[in-house]
């Protein structure tokens, strides 16, 4: 039998720990970040699920500080698995497991190294991503690679739909991984550095978006950042709109950026943007429920030639 160290996080994290405990594999101990309600609501829980199965759980503030360090040590681990854990782990925890140290990274690397990377796809248009299980190393996500696997992004994906499918991916690639991983042949494929790219951390206001961007632009931000996440949105304060669904159409606008040019019952707002038309499906306001954005229009007195924005 195997032993798994497993440093792990929201859903993917949790159905990768059902799939190692379906196999009767050992996990000794979990390592997770606490949970928060603020966040957390949506996504299953790991260290709710550990416990269940009455799996020791810790959530350091440093996975690498020396008393956690020690504590892991002590189980001789054969391999340490990080599944959309946050933290960096050092050298000495690296150095820990008998057979392999191993990241699920959600994207095909060496593209999209770094933080959010589900996210940042949509924002790109990029019709393509995947999962991969590669040997950490100190730097991010920069290790050899045991396997990937891809997924075609839909025009209509979101962050949500494109998730689903990249949780599905991951697990699958886990347990198809499992048994060179356990004889110790997994695969090294080096990364070409060369063509790497790194993307950051993303926060609530890197939803914000301006009429003047190119429609397609604004629909991407739009489905990068839809339920569950905090929303795309234009203007502040009281004047806060989300954009919550929303779709570019071909077209010349023939009004400035932000312009209504079309209210349809049952099918939205148009409103010109920089280059193109968006089509606005359901909107929110600050301080109300989300709505149909033709709803929203027509109680807040929108003709077509207003600005969506401007006080009214």
């Amino acid at each position: 039998m195997t032993t798994w160290i497993l440093f792990a996080y929201h859903t993917i994290g949790a159905c990768c720990l059902e799939a190692l405990l379906a196999r009767g594999e050992r996990v000794v101990t979990v390592v997770t970040h606490a949970d928060d309600p603020t966040e957390s609501a949506w996504f299953a829980s790991v260290a709710d699920l550990a416990r269940t199965h009455d799996i020791p759980v810790l959530t350091p503030s440093s996975p690498n500080a020396p008393d956690v360090v020690a504590r892991l040590s002590a189980w001789e681990p054969d391999i340490v698995l990080s599944v959309w854990y946050r933290r960096l782990l050092g050298p000495t925890l690296l150095a820990l497991p008998r057979l392999a140290a191993l990241n699920l990274h959600g994207s095909l690397l060496p593209a999209y190294r770094g933080r959010a990377p589900l996210n940042w796809v949509l924002v790109n248009g990029e019709t393509r991503t995947g999962v991969t299980l590669h040997h950490m190393t100190e730097e991010a996500d920069a290790g050899d690679i045991v396997a990937q696997e891809a997924i075609d992004i839909d025009a209509e994906d979101t962050a949500a739909s494109l998730y689903g499918r990249m949780v599905k991916a991951g697990v699958d690639l886990l347990v198809r991984s499992y048994p060179a991983i356990a004889a110790g042949v997994a695969s090294r494929i080096p990364q070409d550095h060369t063509r790497a790219t790194l993307v950051g951390r993303r926060c609530p206001e890197d939803g914000r978006v301006q009429w003047d961007w190119d429609a397609t632009r604004i629909a991407n931000m739009i489905r990068a950042v839809a339920h569950p996440y905090p929303g795309a949105f234009v203007g502040d304060g009281g004047q806060r709109l989300y954009l919550w669904a929303g779709r570019a159409e071909s077209g010349a606008a023939g009004a400035p950026p932000g312009t209504v040019l079309e209210l349809a019952s049952g099918r939205g707002v148009v409103v010109a943007a920089g280059h193109g038309r968006l089509r606005l499906t359901r909107v929110q306001e600050s301080g109300v429920i989300e709505e149909d954005a033709d709803a929203w229009a027509t109680r807040r007195g929108l003709t077509v030639g207003a600005v969506v924005g401007a006080p009214a």
